[in-house]
């Protein structure tokens, strides 16, 4: 069975895919992400217990996060809308950097693939700006999905 891109039609226009017909199901999605420093400027961070002048930098970020999610289908073109049963975004510091997880459910007929991935992207994005001040030298880094499941393909990364 050959592969085809789910929102373009057969015109090449872009669509919003139908998903009327589709069972509710419960689904979830888990995205992940990184945020990586000099060391220095982390260890400034981390001295500081990652609070900077704007306030915490993790408890701004997972609020941001937070907030992505719920708006993913204003961000992005092609996604429905979805009445959110749970967002949780944690954030963890390690070796000069920052693990971001996010954790998307509904109940619903399309994935939360796109919120879990927002909510990893706006947290990252926060954490930059909070931080910026520092060093331009922070990277946002391997922001993927590593778990879906309650559609009709399941996906463990």
């Amino acid at each position: 069975m050959e592969k085809k891109l789910s929102h373009i039609n057969e015109s090449g226009n872009a669509v919003m895919v139908d998903v009327s017909e589709k069972k509710e199901t419960s689904r979830i999605a888990v995205a992940s992400g990184r945020v990586l420093f000099p060391s220095d400027v982390f260890q400034a961070l981390s001295d500081k217990d990652f609070l900077g002048k704007k306030g915490s930098i993790v408890q701004t970020a997972i609020i941001a996060g937070i907030q992505g999610v719920k708006r993913t289908s204003e961000l992005i073109p092609l996604c429905h809308q979805i009445n959110l049963t749970k967002i949780d975004v944690d954030i963890v510091p390690g070796e000069n950097q920052f693990h971001i997880t996010c954790t998307v459910k509904c109940n619903g007929m399309t994935g939360v693939e796109m919120e879990a991935l927002t909510g990893v992207s706006v947290a990252a994005l926060t954490i930059y700006d909070m931080c910026k001040a520092l060093s331009q030298d922070i990277v946002i880094s391997t922001v993927q999905l590593e778990r879906k499941s309650g559609g009709k393909n399941d996906y463990q990364r």
